[in-house]
Parts: structure tokens; C-alpha cells; sequence
């Protein structure tokens, strides 16, 4: 196989690799099967996406994508790259304008028959709770700046203080739902502005709340760790750090393009704009970025308040009888410092996850306690109309892909052609016909996320599951979503 002047061989039916070729400082890795590669082949531009990474100044091992790959800025989404700690470079283009976009989910005591008659109230009375859309705001009450930057430091514990939540719950984010690098100080005031009305809601685009149940269990041990049982009603949350996130890359992406000159790095394309890690470019978007992760960390933790309390009300039973209960929070946009072994030597590195999902293994101590033996929960949602899937990590992740997997099912139409494919269509009655609830402020918001827009994440899950990247333990069936 050629891309172009790229020569790309099968390493086996499930990865695919471009070795070392030109300008190339590393080879680059694609999960996929063949079907998908030739797609692929046929878009060019992800693929061109990964040579480019592959050029990093500092780059370790791999320019590596996962099966839910796609264009994005700069990076393919389902992008990892990790670069040396002190001789690397760190840029924004492999975290994304979305910072620690991520899912969380909570499960509840609750079955699907016991919420079926109540399904159309619980959904309306989320969708007027819970902002959602472009600009969406005041979820809770205004923020002071004092209170955001207290939240900037914090993440999820300032929402844990404020009454949004459980104690417990910080035990089962990622970080434990803090960067504690984090500046206020070197976020600009556009920022600040965005960020004092927009926690506690859910933006736009692909980000969603969906009740589902659980379809199919594929592991009765991890799923009964994971506290998992066969019809159960469970929660999925996908958002991220909202405009408050997109201002702060949009400012350190004009940073980062100064500093390309300044430090005279080459690289393939301006998107991939990047400074030093231990230039005052580089650790100044460090701590911007980490202040962007609380506040997504927080945002997910307040909407899950918000969400346990509608379900109360709508059912009239206890928190006791509820049970709602957070499972995980995984990150899918975010760079990390981390340690990894090298040819033979374990090395900091900055692991850059834009569209992936962190996949550690069993036994790891970056884990909770609870899920130690059976690896890192790995939340993978898919489209609308289908399934999501929940898997754990595994060693060969750690050893193969500097412990990530994928994050989604991946889209496969432009928002542009979904909604020229949506024209005409009635989708919230095909959802309807389908057995999903589907609300959103918009049509058109709707037309870019019906399920053809996507990949199959069945498909997705199980290239991951095959490569031993990681475990599939559950499938998720959607009963009621709401959307952007």
C-alpha cells in the first residue's frame, strides 16, 4: 500500500504501520482493519495527519492513531503522540480546542422497565435543567471570579464543596478531578468571561447526556467490579471544558505559532504549532491547559448533580433507593506527564490524547483501588441510535500505545454532508422509531449526529479488543438522549 510517496505495510489484519520515511522522525501506527484502511487511503488527510505528528521534535516510538481516526486540527482525532519530558515539544493541536472533553459515567439501582413509563418526563425535565447548545449558560448561578478561579485550582472538588455530588465521587475521575499546576494568571479575560456562565452545561456538537441501559455483558467479573448487571439504567455524560477550553487553546495557539519561530522548529504544517515543554511557552500552556481540565472536570461533576436530582424528582424515590453512582470519568482530550518505557528505559514523556481515551492496566496505582484488578475503566461511546461500550485496560496498551485506546466511534461524514444527508429527513421520529428519545435545541444539530455520520463502534471496540489494547466488558443501548 502508498500514500502517495508513503510506503504502508500490515503488521497484522489489525494494525498497519508507515515506517520511518523522509522527514520522519518515528514510524507512524494505525489501528484499523482493512475495510477502514481503505477509506483511509481514500480520505488521505488522517493519514497524512499521523506522517505529520511523526516529524515532532522529541517524539517517542510511535506517531500512533486509533480506530476512530478522522481529521482534526493539526492532529488526527484518535491521535497519541508522546514526546520527551526535557527535549520535547508540546502542542496544542494534540490536545484539541475541546480541553478534557471526556465521558463520565453513573450507574443507578434502577432497570429499564422500571423507568420505561417515565422515560419521555425524565428526558424533558434533563433538557430544561441542563443547558445545551452553542453559547448555553447559567446552569447554576453566575460565577464571581474569585469562585472560578478557586475552581480553576480545584476542579472537581470546588463542585464537591459546593454540594454537587458525593465525597466518594473524586475517587473515580481521572487526576482525581485536578490538575493542581493550573494558572488562573495566564488565562486571558475572553476566557475568564466564557468560563463565569457555562458550568454545569453541555455546549454543542457531539456533546450529549444519554440514558441507557445495559444491552449485553461481555465479562461478568469486570462488569460486577464496574457494578454492572443486565438491563441496568446507567448515565453517560460527554463534555468537556466548553468555550472557557476553546478561548484558551484559540489564545496559545497564536503563543505557539511565535514560538515555532523563536525556538526555529520545523514543522510539516502550521497546525502543529508547538513549543519546548520546558520553554516558558511550553509550561505556560501546561498551566492553562490544567485549568481548562478542572473546569471540564468540574462542569461533568455538577451536570451529574444535577442529573441525580431530576431522576429523583421524576421517580419520587430517595438518593438511598437511586443509587446513582459514579462509575468513572475519562478524559479524552489532554496532554499528561507520565512515565514510559523506551527502548528498555522508562522515560517522562508528554503523552498527547486527542480523541483517545487513557487505558491503564491492572494493577496500575494511577487507578482506583477498586479497579486495580481489573485495569482502567475505557468509556467508548458511539452514535446516537446504536451502542456505547465499556472496556478496561490491559498491559499491552501500556506496552504498545503508552496506555491508550480509543475514544468513539469516529465520524465518517462532515457535519456539511450529514446535514445535506439530513434534508428532508424527520431524525428525532426516526430515533423515535428506533426507541430512542432523542432532544436538542436544533434540527440541524441533530442531522450532524444521526448514526450515518459515524463509524460503527461496534466495529471500532472490537480492533481494540482483538489488538489486546483493551477489554470489552459491556454494551450500552440508548434509551433517551439529549443533544447540543
Amino acid at each position: 500500500m502508498h500514500l502517495g510517496r508513503y510506503k504502508i505495510k500490515a503488521l497484522n489484519e489489525n494494525l498497519f504501520e508507515i515506517p520511518v520515511q523522509e522527514d520522519m522522525r518515528v514510524p507512524g501506527r494505525i489501528y484499523a482493519d482493512r475495510r477502514m484502511m481503505d477509506t483511509l487511503l481514500t480520505e488521505r488527510e488522517p493519514l497524512k495527519q499521523v506522517i505529520n505528528v511523526a516529524q515532532l521534535p522529541g517524539i517517542q516510538r510511535f506517531s500512533l492513531a486509533m480506530p476512530d481516526i478522522h481529521w482534526g486540527y493539526g492532529f488526527p482525532i484518535g491521535g497519541v503522540a508522546a514526546t520527551d519530558w526535557q527535549e520535547g515539544v508540546i502542542s496544542p493541536g494534540g490536545v484539541g480546542y475541546d480541553i478534557n472533553c471526556g465521558v463520565r459515567l453513573a450507574v443507578t439501582s434502577l432497570t429499564a422497565n422500571e423507568v420505561s413509563q417515565g422515560l419521555v418526563k425524565l428526558m424533558e425535565r434533563l433538557f430544561s435543567i441542563i443547558p445545551t447548545g452553542i453559547g448555553s449558560s447559567n446552569a447554576i448561578q453566575r460565577l464571581s471570579r474569585t469562585e472560578l478561579k478557586t475552581l480553576l485550582r480545584k476542579g472537581a472538588r470546588w463542585a464537591l464543596e459546593q454540594g454537587f455530588g458525593s465525597a466518594e465521587d473524586i475517587y473515580y475521575i481521572e487526576e482525581s478531578g485536578s490538575m493542581d499546576f493550573a494558572d488562573a494568571g495566564l488565562i486571558s479575560e475572553r476566557a475568564i468571561e466564557r468560563g463565569l456562565v457555562q458550568m454545569g452545561t453541555l455546549g454543542s456538537g457531539n456533546h450529549f447526556l444519554e440514558v441507557d441501559k445495559v444491552d449485553l455483558i461481555y465479562d461478568l467479573k469486570r462488569a460486577e467490579v464496574l457494578g454492572l448487571f443486565p438491563e441496568q439504567i446507567v448515565l453517560l455524560i460527554h463534555t468537556g471544558s466548553r468555550g472557557f477550553g476553546y478561548q484558551i487553546c484559540d489564545d496559545y495557539l497564536k503563543v505557539m505559532s511565535q514560538a515555532v519561530e523563536k525556538f526555529a522548529i520545523h514543522l510539516p504544517d502550521r497546525q502543529l504549532a508547538a513549543a519546548p515543554i520546558q520553554s516558558p511557552e511550553g509550561q505556560n500552556y501546561l498551566q492553562a491547559m490544567a485549568a481548562a481540565a478542572n473546569y471540564a472536570w468540574s462542569n461533568r461533576q455538577v451536570i451529574m448533580s444535577l442529573a441525580n436530582k431530576v431522576f429523583r424528582k421524576v421517580f419520587g424515590i430517595s438518593q438511598a433507593s437511586l443509587q446513582l453512582r459514579l462509575v468513572y470519568d475519562v478524559s479524552h482530550n489532554i496532554a499528561k506527564r507520565e512515565e514510559h518505557v523506551v527502548n528498555g528505559t522508562l522515560k517522562t514523556v508528554c503523552v498527547h490524547r486527542k480523541g483517545a481515551t487513557r487505558a491503564f492496566p491492572p494493577g496500575s496505582p494511577f487507578i482506583p483501588e477498586k479497579y486495580r484488578a481489573i485495569g482502567q475503566p475505557v468509556l467508548v461511546p458511539g452514535d446516537m441510535g446504536r451502542y456505547s461500550f465499556i472496556l478496561t485496560g490491559t498491559q499491552m496498551a501500556l506496552e504498545d500505545t503508552f496506555g491508550s485506546s480509543c475514544h468513539g466511534a469516529g465520524r465518517l461524514l462532515s457535519r456539511h454532508k450529514a446535514k445535506k444527508l439530513g434534508q428532508g429527513r424527520d431524525i428525532f421520529r426516526e430515533m423515535g422509531e428506533r426507541g430512542v428519545v432523542v432532544l436538542a435545541r436544533g434540527r440541524a444539530t441533530v442531522a450532524e449526529e444521526m448514526p450515518e455520520a459515524y463509524k460503527d463502534v461496534a466495529d471500532v471496540v472490537t480492533i481494540m479488543h482483538n489488538s489486546g489494547i483493551s477489554r470489552k466488558v459491556a454494551r450500552l443501548k440508548p434509551l433517551g438522549v439529549i443533544k447540543g
